[in-house]
């Protein structure tokens, strides 16, 4: 099954879980009187990658899309993180703990679970799952939510290109894998489409299995502040909480970042605010939404969901004002991929 969903903008809160690893539990069904009461047998396990909630980023995203469903629906959940370094045998009981307390449906955050849904959706077929940016499963009870990052990488790709003032930008990613190598791809292509000459430094934090990448803000200021010493003056990160140190080098080097999966204009420091020219927005609060949405309606789930431009389920960010006079720019680049006239590479 493959289908596509429309996004929509949502709003962001805070929980976590105990006795999974997480300081603090919510299980309260307090939701300011959003909900009818008609999800309130629902039980919501919630399982987010390295850096939880709080990142500004992918897992804020995803932890968006739990509280509209739980301020809709009145769905009960429960939530954890996984802690950087820990082994695949961590995020298999993690699922494991949820399903044996009742939780389902039970939402994996990042491709780095998906060994372990595999293996515990084989346990527990009774249990519906869901994971984000993995498409491989193919069983029963998963859904694959996954989204086109190469497409929307392509146009903030083309928005650095166009305001640069060095022909020459760069690009961070968190740690070297597949999915992050979309973005990359898609950054490059819309940059080279704009000025096929243009220079772009890459680098990456971390090599797999090692995913502080996503996480160490330290090493990726450290890493912009070399790309703009070099004369790079835009960076786009895909690094999860890294991102932050590349907010940090650009502001204190008066140049300027690009910021990814939320609108991280609006959720990063203040203090950075200003170095946050646009950000990929990659709607990962739409996929959570909506997959709660049908679980709590009876609709059917399972296969693979993709959220692509053609379907608002990645764009790019206006907040600040700083690409208002490219708009019309990037808008023709994006007709251009949903008619099908700009196929956008994957790989770099």
């Amino acid at each position: 099954m493959r289908r596509t969903k429309f996004a929509a903008v949502l709003a962001a809160g805070v929980l976590a879980l105990a006795g999974c690893g997480d300081s603090g539990s919510s299980d309260d069904n307090s939701n300011g009187g959003g909900g009818d009461g008609a999800g309130s047998d629902i039980k919501v396990g919630l399982a987010y990658d390295v850096g939880g909630r709080g990142d500004q980023s992918f897992n804020d995203s995803a932890a968006a899309g739990l509280d509209q469903a739980k301020d809709e629906f009145d769905v009960q959940s429960q939530e954890s993180e996984a802690e950087d370094g820990e082994a695949e045998s961590a995020r298999e009981e993690r699922l494991r703990t949820f399903a044996d307390a009742g939780y389902d449906p039970i939402i994996a955050v990042g491709f780095a679970y998906g060994p372990a849904v595999q293996k515990v959706s084989a346990e527990y077929t009774d249990v519906q799952f869901a994971i984000i940016d993995d498409s491989t499963n193919t069983a029963d009870n998963v859904t694959n939510l996954v989204f086109a990052e190469e497409q929307g990488s392509f146009l903030v790709g083309a928005a650095a290109a166009l305001k640069t003032e060095t022909d020459h930008i760069g690009f961070i990613g968190g740690v070297e894998t597949p999915l992050i190598q979309k973005f990359q791809a898609g950054y490059v292509a819309g940059a080279e489409a704009v000025n096929p000459d243009i220079q772009i430094d890459v680098t990456y934090l971390t090599q797999p299995p090692d995913f502080s990448g996503f996480a160490d803000p330290a090493r990726g200021k450290t890493a912009a502040q070399g790309m703009y010493d070099a004369g790079a003056d835009i960076v786009y990160h895909a690094a999860g909480g890294s991102g932050g140190g590349v907010f940090e080098a650009a502001s204190e080097s008066g140049n300027r970042a690009i910021g990814v999966d939320s609108d991280q204009y609006n959720t990063a420091d203040p203090s950075v605010r200003d170095a946050i020219m646009t950000s990929m927005l990659k709607n990962v609060n739409v996929a959570v939404y909506e997959y709660l949405s049908d679980i709590v309606n009876g609709e059917e789930v399972g296969g693979t969901v993709t959220y692509d431009l053609a379907a608002d389920g990645v764009g790019y960010s206006t907040s600040g004002g700083f690409i208002d006079d490219i708009v019309e720019q990037l808008d023709e680049y994006k007709q251009q991929i949903v008619d099908g006239d700009i196929e956008v590479p994957t790989t770099p």
